[in-house]
């Protein structure tokens, strides 16, 4: 099943995923009249930041209401709805840039390969994603929830990929990338206001929950809250146990 993106949801709930982001562009370093491709680039928030250091920038979302949003906000910038595994850019880029998307694409080895062919020789791939033991307890949360609700949990529905270091380095490196640094940490997300998880497993579980109506989705929301406020929700406020990993690899 494809996933659904609610854009104007992910604007006006879910904006730390672009603040986050931001350091990422800083890594990047965009130069003047370099040509950078943004790959899942959402709303376009980051494609903007990356434009305004001087630099041309093609974002591609597979989301079709993603990059209509993003084409009404930021019209100077060219952006196109593409799966990332679709891709057929040839030696196009300076660099490659993806923030919080690629563990939402299963053909991580197709992906990865078509981003290795968009840039040029010496172009540089930076992207962070989910990594291993990302949101665990939430994923945790929500089998639980479904167990005790009596909902089937199919686990051909989880959309997410969240790999290791070496998992990871293996992929890149096998497609010929030379890995410059890669890094796992932990990075504890507030989820802003008391609906904070509620809004976060609305926007990002669809896929789990396509089987159930919105009456028992919405039980599965109370659930995962009842089994998760002990321990994170803090001074009004949810926290999510985000894991990202981080690299930047060079095509040679």
């Amino acid at each position: 099943m494809k996933t659904k993106w609610n854009a104007h949801l992910y604007d006006q709930k879910h904006d730390f995923v672009s603040k986050f982001g931001e350091s990422l562009v800083e890594v990047l370093a965009p130069q003047e009249n370099e040509w950078i491709l943004d790959v899942g680039c959402g709303t376009g928030d980051l494609a903007q930041e990356i434009a305004s250091h001087g630099a041309f920038v093609q974002g591609t979302d597979a989301s079709q209401d993603m990059i209509r949003a993003a084409q009404q906000k930021y019209p100077t910038i060219e952006f196109s709805t593409i799966e990332a595994a679709a891709m057929h850019f040839t030696n196009q880029f300076d660099a490659v840039f993806s923030n919080a998307a690629l563990h939402w694409m299963k053909q991580q080895n197709k992906v990865i390969q078509n981003i290795y062919n968009a840039l040029k020789p010496n172009g540089r791939f930076v992207a962070e994603m989910g990594g291993h033991g990302n949101i665990a307890s939430i994923v945790g949360a929500i089998k639980e929830s479904m167990s005790t609700l009596n909902y089937a949990y199919n686990e051909d529905y989880f959309p997410w990929y969240f790999p290791t270091i070496e998992e990871y380095e293996t992929i890149l490196e096998t497609v010929g990338f030379t890995i410059e640094t890669i890094t796992l940490y932990e990075r504890p997300t507030t989820l802003s206001g008391e609906d904070g998880l509620r809004n976060w497993l609305k926007m990002f579980s669809h896929n789990i929950l396509q089987d159930l109506i919105d009456f028992e989705k919405e039980q599965v929301y109370t659930k995962c809250e009842e089994i998760l406020k002990p321990a994170y929700y803090q001074n009004d406020e949810w926290i999510a146990d985000y894991c990202r990993l981080r690299f930047v690899a060079t095509k040679i």
